[in-house]
C-alpha cells in the first residue's frame, strides 16, 4: 500500500464521525428538496481510465419539455442544489469511492467517459493517477477556467504530486469552499462540455448531455 493510499484511508475513517451523521442529514434534505432518488450516480474514468461509478448527491430535477427530453442544466438545478455545489456537500458520497480505492481524496477531477477518446495524449496522462474528490485544478480556477488549463494543472499534478502537496491543495480547498470560488464557468450553470482539440472530428461531442433519469452533474 502506498503513502498516498494509506493516508486516504485513514483521512476518511478519521472524519467518518463527522461525515456518516452529515451525510444522513443531506440525505434527508435532497429527498424533501428534490426527490428521489436521493444519489446521483454515473459511470466515470478512474485510473488508467477503468470505469468506476462515482456517487454524489444530486443537485437536480428530473424536469423534462413537452418533448419529454430533459431540460437545460440551469433550469433543473433547484436553490438547494446550487447550495450543495457551491460548499461542496454534493461531493460527500465520493469518500465511499475513496475507501473502495476507486478515487483519491486528491486527483484530477473523473469526467465524463464519453471524454475519453476527446483527449490529446498529453491530456490522457491525467490517468495515470486515481481521481480525485479535489484537486490541483480545482484549486486553481475549478469550473471557471478553460478545459486546457484545467488538464495542464492536472497533468502537472501527475508529474509532482507527493504527501504535502496533497496536504496543501486539502488545505485550500477548504479556503475555496469557504469563498465558494469557481463554482461554474461564465455564463454557464456549472461548466461547458469539453468537445476535444478538434470537435468537427467528433460529432457525438455537440450533442446535449441527457444522462438519463438521475442526470448530468458538475466536474
Amino acid at each position: 500500500m502506498t503513502v498516498k493510499r494509506a493516508f486516504d484511508i485513514a483521512a476518511v475513517l478519521a472524519g467518518a464521525i463527522v461525515a456518516v451523521p452529515l451525510a444522513a442529514l443531506i440525505a434527508l434534505l435532497v429527498r424533501v428538496n428534490i426527490g428521489a432518488p436521493v444519489l446521483f450516480v454515473q459511470r466515470r474514468p478512474g485510473l488508467r481510465g477503468a470505469p468506476f461509478d462515482l456517487i454524489k448527491f444530486r443537485t437536480m430535477t428530473n424536469r423534462a419539455g413537452s418533448d419529454g427530453k430533459l431540460l437545460p442544466d440551469a433550469e433543473r438545478l433547484t436553490s438547494f442544489g446550487r447550495f450543495l455545489r457551491s460548499t461542496s456537500l454534493d461531493e460527500l458520497p465520493e469518500l465511499w469511492n475513496v475507501l473502495k480505492g476507486e478515487m483519491s481524496l486528491v486527483g484530477p477531477r473523473p469526467l465524463l467517459m464519453e471524454y475519453l477518446p476527446l483527449y490529446s495524449a498529453e491530456q490522457a496522462r491525467r490517468h495515470e493517477v486515481r481521481p480525485g474528490v479535489t484537486g490541483w485544478a480545482q484549486i486553481n480556477g475549478r469550473n471557471a477556467i478553460s478545459w486546457e488549463e484545467k488538464f495542464a494543472f492536472d497533468v502537472w499534478y501527475v508529474d509532482n504530486h507527493n504527501l504535502r502537496l496533497d496536504l496543501r491543495i486539502l488545505a485550500l480547498t477548504i479556503l475555496k469552499i469557504v469563498r465558494r470560488d469557481g463554482i461554474s464557468a461564465e455564463g454557464s450553470a456549472t461548466m461547458e462540455r469539453f468537445k476535444g482539440a478538434d470537435a468537427d472530428a467528433h460529432p457525438a461531442a455537440h450533442r446535449r448531455h441527457e444522462p438519463g433519469p438521475t442526470s448530468a452533474d458538475t466536474a
